[in-house]
Order: structure tokens, then sequence, then C-alpha cells
């Protein structure tokens, strides 16, 4: 692992092929697998992506680390009109943001479920869909807030000041 990321990171071929062409190709991995699964084909429904790796979550982190590397990659080698126009450069910001908005996203999916399942069962705790029990309620909201508010108050007047430079 040490020696893919050093790769990934020190080359632009093996950037590109850890940022660009693996994606893609796992992403037509990940449609092949749901697609089978949904016409109820067995190795699909007992595959390990599909029994282990089956909400929003993952995937929106990980096409979101996927596109921030890429980002970088044309920061770093100044790729194209966006790896050399001005504005790009707040791109590290602008994915922070979202990664956090991620974040904020499950830490109110953890509260509404807690919330319902204390409504249901009288406990908090919830079953996820990878077979994950998890304890939501009022402080997943708090988490919440704390990340919108740090989008906004910090991500974004970081950028901001960034871009009058």
């Amino acid at each position: 692992m040490i020696i893919t990321n050093e790769i990934a990171r020190r080359s632009k071929a093996g950037g590109l092929f850890f940022f660009v062409i693996l994606p893609i190709a796992l992403t037509i991995y990940f449609a092949t697998i749901y697609i089978c699964a949904a016409q109820g084909q067995a190795w699909a429904l007992h595959n390990q992506t599909y029994v282990h790796m089956n909400s929003w979550f993952h995937y929106a982190k990980l096409y979101a680390a996927t596109f921030g590397c890429i980002g970088f990659m044309i920061l770093k080698y100044h790729w194209g009109k966006l790896g050399k126009a001005y504005w790009f450069k707040c791109f590290p910001f602008v994915i922070v943001a979202i990664n956090i908005f991620i974040a904020v996203g499950s830490y109110f999916e953890s509260a509404i479920r807690g919330m319902n399942a204390l409504q249901t069962t009288g406990s908090q705790w919830w079953l996820s869909s990878e077979g994950v029990w998890l304890y939501g309620g009022w402080w997943n909201i708090l988490n919440g807030i704390a990340g919108i508010i740090n989008v906004f108050l910090y991500d974004w007047m970081v950028g901001y000041l960034l871009l009058k430079e």
C-alpha cells in the first residue's frame, strides 16, 4: 500500500492509473454487481461489495476522495485550463467542504434513524444496511450543525481569502 501510494503521488502515470483508470474500472465493477443483484443473480447478491458496501455514504466518500485526488493532480501538474486558472486554487477548500457535507448528511441520517428507533423499539440503536449497529441521537444533530458552521466560517472564508490575494 505504501508503494502504490508513492507511485500515485510521485508520477503522472501512476496518478492517472490509480485516480482515473482504476476508479473507472471499479465503477463498472460496482454497476455490474448492482445490476446483477437487481436481477437476482446469486453471485452478485452474495458479493462482499454488495453485502458490505451498500449505503450512499461509502460511495459518496469514495468518489469525493477520487475527485479530490484528480483535482489535486490538475493543480500540481497545471493540467489544462483548470490547472492554470487562478480561481481553481480554491479547489482544495471546495473538496473539503463536500467531504464535510457528506459527513453532515450521515450525522443527520443517524440522528433521524436513532429517533425513529427510539419510537418503535424504545432504544436509539439502529441497524445499518451493512449490519452494523449504530446509536443515533441529538448529538448527531449537533455534530452536523458544527460541520455546517465549519464549512461556512472556515472553508469558505479561507477560500475567499485565497482568491482575494
